[in-house]
């Protein structure tokens, strides 16, 4: 059975300047992922919040549909 996930990862600088990709937080829908993700930017440089559905006992997911993003951020963190 699909299940939805609504996950927030916050975006930092590395000290290299190199964005990097914070601890995913789940979120218990998108509203909320957006509004965690929006509340996030103040302590860092980005947010995104994204949700994936799938199927986790045969580990079949399609790709994250990003449903919100603020300041820096790196999509390319999202696939996979």
């Amino acid at each position: 059975m699909p299940i939805t996930y609504h996950v927030v990862v916050p975006f930092d600088r590395s000290e290299e300047g190199d964005l990097v990709a914070g601890e995913p937080l789940e979120a218990p829908n998108s509203d909320i992922a957006r509004r965690r993700a929006r509340a996030l930017v103040p302590a860092h440089v980005g947010a995104i919040a994204f949700s994936r559905t799938g199927d986790p006992d045969s580990g079949e997911f399609a790709d994250a549909v990003i449903t919100a993003e603020f300041g820096e951020v790196d999509k390319g963190s999202m696939t996979g």
